[in-house]
């Protein structure tokens, strides 16, 4: 049987797990974004807590994905619950640095200014400070969300939804019918799945940063 013909035989379970990775990819990366995002803004002021987050995420980033997932299992069982933890511990690390680098960047002298004419210090976050800083940051989401494309095709070791079921499925039948197909399946499939959301934020990032909607504008009114 040929791949195509294995991907038209099962469509509708491939569709239906193809479903759920990009369901768990995109709530944990916007889980792992409010997260990332809320630890940056608490510490990008004072270097102690900036390099105390980035350390601890880092650490967390080092430990081998199985190796995480296999000790979340006593504590959380299989299926979603490990799988979407992991994901989110290993999306945060690239969120909280760019966040904290995005902060840090802000030119001083225009905080000083925003100071000087009395903005307070949630304004000055919030008007000045988080706008300027969104690029990078969003960077950080992007890259998050590729990471988490991965996590999640491993996550069917611990019974996680998602496509991974295809690929594992695949290599535990190595040299039996459809082991190949099964496994090229679910892998050609994540790297689609992540392709369609880094556009998908390509666009976000056009139509969010004021320099890049500016020039979509007039590129649509040329």
């Amino acid at each position: 049987m040929s791949l195509w013909e294995y991907v038209e035989d099962r469509w509708d379970l491939i569709l239906f797990e193809t479903v759920q990775h990009a369901s768990m990819v995109a709530q944990c990366v916007l889980i792992a974004a409010i997260l990332g995002v809320l630890i940056g803004v608490a510490a990008y002021r004072r270097p102690r807590p900036s390099a105390l987050a980035t350390t601890i995420a880092g650490v967390l980033f080092t430990i081998p994905s199985l190796a995480l997932l296999g000790l979340l299992i006593p504590p959380l069982g299989l299926g979603v619950a490990p799988s979407v933890t992991a994901i989110v511990v290993y999306a945060l690390l690239p969120i909280i640095r760019n966040t904290i680098v995005g902060l840090q960047g802000v030119d001083p002298l225009l905080v000083d200014a925003a100071r000087g004419i009395g903005m307070s210090r949630r304004r000055l976050l919030t008007r000045i400070e988080l706008p300027l800083a969104w690029p990078v940051i969003l960077t950080g989401i992007r890259v998050s969300t590729q990471l988490a494309m991965g996590i999640g095709a491993v996550a069917a070791y611990v019974s996680g939804p998602g496509l991974g079921e295809q690929i594992f499925s695949g290599l535990a039948r190595l040299g039996g019918a459809n082991a190949v197909n099964s496994a090229l399946t679910g892998t050609i499939g994540v790297a689609i799945l992540a392709l369609l959301f880094d556009a998908a934020f390509v666009l976000l990032g056009r139509f969010t940063t004021p320099g890049e909607r500016r020039a979509a504008m007039g590129g649509a009114r040329g």
